[in-house]
């Protein structure tokens, strides 16, 4: 379930968000999540949605950093996106899968 794809087909890229900052990469996986790399001015951010459980922004100084971060953010939202999505699991499952992941990348 590592599948992501461009979000609404990459028409995102280059637009502004609301919070004013330009989208340079934009992904959604389809177990339930999307990730954001937004650059605006004086700030470099990298925005992830679990649709329904939660949003998480965290700010970076360089553009370096905030790649690498996205990468790595990626990979681990597909655990908390396995955990949502299991059958029959309690809601303190997900909110402790949610709870590491914003704990890993505060």
């Amino acid at each position: 379930m590592n599948r992501w794809v461009a979000y609404d087909n990459g028409r995102s890229i280059g637009k502004i968000s609301p919070e004013g900052g330009l989208i340079m990469r934009d992904e959604e996986h389809p177990g339930g999540a999307r990730i954001t790399f937004k650059r605006g001015k004086g700030y470099i951010s990298v925005s992830c949605n679990l649709y329904g459980w939660m949003d998480h922004t965290r700010f970076f100084g360089t553009a370096s950093d905030a790649q690498r971060e996205y990468v790595a953010m990626k990979a681990a939202l597909i655990h908390v996106l396995d955990v949502i999505n299991t059958d029959d699991v309690k809601d303190i499952k997900i909110w402790e899968a949610i709870s590491e992941f914003v704990r890993r990348f505060p």
